[in-house]
């Protein structure tokens, strides 16, 4: 399933039904009257949260959601059947912004949430509505109402509860897959991951979400590498682990770069708590290890943890700190479940 987290759709909730003039006029009854009935109301179009979903993939291929129209009234009375509404089904995270991509409408942060985007039309009154004591054979009907009709941008900005950043190559897929029963790319070269990825990690008898986000390189809020689009997917995430390449040339250099890159970002993602690990220790001599704790302590002034993410040493002291900032109460509901959001089933794993 291709990983798509930004979409622009045109919708258009239904029009109303047209008022009809019709009288009455059946043998034996000599004052029939007015017998026009009302048109039926637009459908609306509604966005509702669903499960299952963890991408806006279905909005590639289809961007137009028009809403069924009102029937018309008739006469005997009859009133038009109001129209369908047509419901944008989309994943927990979802953002609803105006055609200006800038402009909230909208923000979905619950399961089975739902949100009238635009509503319909109302219907038109029939003739038979406009009789009165003074008016006892009215000739005249409304039209419906027109519908709603725009363009919006949905983006989806995953719910997770903790989030993984670094320069490429500094391990962090392999991290995750680790952790998790999540199966991302794994290679050794730049860019290896595209897209975010999700895994439930099952860590001190709790389980939260863990994202891991393309790696960022220098200038990314500027549109190098992949930029920094995919920042967006930890803005909801209460902590970020750190990951640096202990095999990097120098250590607390490629942690200042990160950083200059989540300070430029405009979602408070510096403010985050976070907490730095230098991963790949068992790629490096012990003096040459020592060297980048130090360079990495003086730029992060706080202590790293030290991590193999390849051999598992350290992996567990990292995920107790992760849990201990995450709290009782997880982001995500998907930490509450044993389902993983990108596999099929999640093994406990320490």
């Amino acid at each position: 399933m291709k990983f798509l987290d930004e979409a622009k759709v045109y919708i258009r909730s239904g029009d109303g039904g047209n008022g009809c003039v019709a009288f009455r006029r059946e043998k034996f009854i000599e004052f029939g009257g007015p017998s026009g009935g009302n048109g039926g109301r637009g459908g609306d179009v509604i966005v509702e949260v669903v499960d299952g979903l963890n991408t806006l993939i279905d909005y590639r291929y289809q961007q137009h959601f028009k809403a069924q129209k009102g029937t018309n009234g008739m006469g005997k009375d009859r009133h038009g059947a109001n129209g369908k509404p047509t419901v944008l089904k989309v994943p927990v995270g979802t953002q609803i912004f105006d055609e200006d991509r800038e402009t909230l409408i909208h923000d979905f942060t619950e399961l089975g949430e739902k949100f009238v985007l635009a509503e319909g039309g109302n219907g038109g009154f029939g003739n038979a509505h406009f009789k009165s004591s003074t008016n006892r054979a009215p000739r005249n009907a409304n039209p419906g109402q027109e519908g709603e009709e725009r363009w919006i941008w949905l983006r989806l900005k995953l719910i997770a509860d903790a989030g993984l950043v670094g320069l490429p190559n500094a391990g962090k897929s392999t991290f995750l897959s680790v952790v998790s029963a999540a199966k991302p790319k794994i290679a050794d070269y730049p860019f290896t991951t595209l897209h975010p990825q999700l895994g439930v990690v099952n860590a001190q008898g709790r389980e939260f979400v863990l994202a891991d986000i393309p790696g960022l390189i220098e200038g990314a809020h500027e549109g190098a590498g992949l930029g920094d689009r995919f920042l967006g997917h930890v803005e909801r995430c209460r902590v970020l682990l750190h990951l640096i390449d202990a095999t990097c040339e120098h250590a607390g250099k490629a942690y200042k770069t990160v950083r200059t890159e989540l300070e430029a970002y405009e979602g408070h993602l510096a403010e985050k708590i976070e907490i730095v690990a230098l991963n790949k220790i068992d790629a490096v001599a012990p003096d040459e290890l020592r060297k980048q704790k130090d360079r990495l302590k003086r730029a992060a002034k706080k202590t790293p943890l030290l991590l193999s993410a390849a051999t598992g040493e350290g992996v567990p002291e990292a995920l107790k700190a992760l849990v201990e900032v995450i709290g009782e109460a997880p982001v995500s509901l998907k930490a509450k479940g044993s389902q993983d959001p990108w596999t099929p089933a999640t093994p406990p794993q320490g």
